[in-house]
């Protein structure tokens, strides 16, 4: 475990030494923001127009509010965690440090978790900065905090899948541009398989359904834990992490 926290510790300085955690972290909480201020706007606009004596219904600063600008949230995980992930194996390939590492005193399942919990703490960073948002409804406002909870939850679990999946996309590939590309393409067919089942019915739509990765998601936002999805996703982390293990380790017989 020590070697693991070492790997992982180094991994996450490589980020912050170069400009990628700045950009993507500056990058993020640019877009969350944006996305809060319209969505808050939306909601206060809603609540002054609204008419009680008409009979409707209060709005919900959790479902109203906060779920859709977590929903565009998702979108913008498409783009970024690509980013993050596309140097992991794909520069130290092409640097040739790659193999100083193959070669050292560690193990390649000690290499991957290393490196998936560096890209994960950096991705954490990423959460926690939007709590300030958070924290600025609990002071103005009355908002639930299980069903925020719950979707920090599901956008960790997301974001964890995403990276595992990266990760192994990083480890076929020299070039970091390539590695990028290919992990939004993967990404993007993750998020819209469930398109491809609209169009049918029966068996065919409940598969595509339930390998969509974001109608998983869909859950989390509204406060609910379900344990079919939360088995989804560690699947998907465990899948990504083992594919990536064999690729290392064909790497290492190529060597």
């Amino acid at each position: 475990m020590r070697n693991v926290l070492a790997i992982a510790q180094k991994e996450l300085k490589s980020y912050f030494a170069s400009p990628i955690a700045y950009i993507v972290i500056g990058l993020f909480a640019l877009l969350f923001g944006y996305f809060y201020a319209v969505m808050l706007q939306y909601f206060v606009r809603a609540g002054m127009n609204m008419n009680p004596m008409m009979g409707q219904q209060a709005l919900n600063i959790n479902q109203d509010m906060l779920r859709p600008v977590m929903q565009n949230v998702t979108i913008l995980l498409l783009f970024v965690l690509p980013a993050m992930t596309m140097r992991t194996y794909s520069e130290e390939k092409r640097s040739g440090t790659i193999e100083l590492l193959l070669t050292s005193p560690v193990t390649d399942w000690e290499i991957i978790l290393g490196k998936f919990i560096g890209a994960l703490s950096l991705y954490g960073v990423m959460l926690a900065v939007t709590l300030i948002h958070m924290a600025v409804l609990f002071v103005y406002g009355q908002p639930e905090w299980k069903p925020i909870a719950t979707t920090y939850l599901g956008l960790f679990l997301l974001g964890g899948s995403f990276l595992s999946v990266g990760l192994f996309i990083s480890t076929l590939t020299t070039n970091q541009i390539v590695a990028y590309i290919s992990t939004f393409s993967v990404f993007l067919f993750l998020w819209v398989i469930s398109w491809l089942g609209s169009f049918s019915t029966g068996f065919w739509t409940d598969v595509t359904a339930y390998l969509s990765i974001i109608e998983h998601f869909d859950d989390f936002s509204k406060g609910v834990i379900d344990t079919t999805h939360v088995l989804y996703y560690l699947s998907l982390i465990t899948l990504g992490l083992f594919l990536t293990a064999k690729s290392v380790d064909t790497e290492r017989w190529r060597g």
